[in-house]
């Protein structure tokens, strides 16, 4: 297996992605992102790298024998006014500033060209973890019901739409009115706001009604950018009182899968994966 040169912000998915290739037997060296990556990644091999620091990531990746990288992790969006760039980084910047001026995935896509430009293979989590991605059916023992499926499919629409303005990943509706649509503010936040709004607009936790849909923008580069669950989104969903999760199987990533699974039983949370080509 060629030697994975994880670039990790925040979050447990660059952890995960470690754990995998530590279970695997795949060589790994960790670009740990400055202010981003987490002290769960500090045991492995690797280097502390600022966002504009492009030369010296490019150049420890190389010294360290990776043929490919995988990019993973939360990384908000920079003031780029406060950012110190070595030389290749700023020579970067003004193509950088441009593209994030035409949105996110404008920007992920430059990163992934300087990648390969560099010679490197862009591989996503979920190629580097084939068991990462939402599988077609239910994930759980809990199952929506006829109401829970048409609300299902609207949130899934609405996601899809909004993805297409390339706004956000994630909207939520319930007994067919929409609730909430994501921003910049992150799905944590979305639930949030769905959780403070008046019980007769949704249901309560124990009973829920409604539904978080996720799905990629059709943009988006994939190999970046995949929407994510966690226990944190199925903690969320129950608290906000809706029902379950539908997602784009294959296309949405789902971290600590056994806890997720054992937690939405639980919390009476289903969890759905449709066909990508599902209208």
């Amino acid at each position: 297996m060629d030697k994975l040169g994880l670039i990790a912000g925040g979050g447990n998915l660059p952890v995960e992605i470690a754990r995998h290739c530590e279970r695997s037997g795949r060589p790994l060296f960790v670009i740990r992102l400055k202010g981003f990556a987490g002290s769960g990644l500090q045991p492995y091999a690797g280097a502390e790298v600022g966002l504009a620091e492009i030369g010296k990531c490019l150049k420890a990746l190389k010294r360290a024998g990776c043929r490919a990288v995988c990019l993973a992790g939360d990384v908000a969006r920079p003031d780029f006014t406060s950012l110190v760039p070595d030389f290749r980084g700023l020579m970067l910047l003004p193509q950088v500033i441009a593209s994030a001026r035409r949105g996110d995935d404008a920007l992920l896509r430059v990163m992934v060209g300087v990648f390969e430009k560099a010679g490197f293979a862009v591989q996503g989590a979920h190629e580097v973890m084939h068991d990462l991605a939402l599988p077609i059916g239910l994930l759980g023992s809990c199952s929506p019901g006829p109401e829970d499926l048409a609300d299902a499919e609207r949130a899934l629409q609405v996601a899809r739409a909004i993805g297409q303005l390339d706004i956000g990943q994630a909207a939520v509706v319930s007994r067919g009115l929409v609730l909430a649509v994501e921003a910049q503010e992150g799905t944590d936040a979305v639930l949030a706001r769905v959780a403070d709004l008046p019980a007769h607009l949704k249901g309560k936790p124990g009973a829920g009604a409604g539904v978080l849909a996720k799905a990629p923008k059709p943009i988006q580069e994939t190999r970046v950018d995949l929407p994510t669950i966690g226990l944190a989104t199925i903690h969320g969903v129950a608290r906000a009182g809706l029902a379950g999760i539908i997602g784009e199987a294959g296309r949405l990533l789902v971290l600590d899968r056994e806890a997720v699974i054992e937690l939405a039983d639980e919390l009476g949370v289903f969890i759905l994966g449709v066909d990508p080509a599902t209208p």
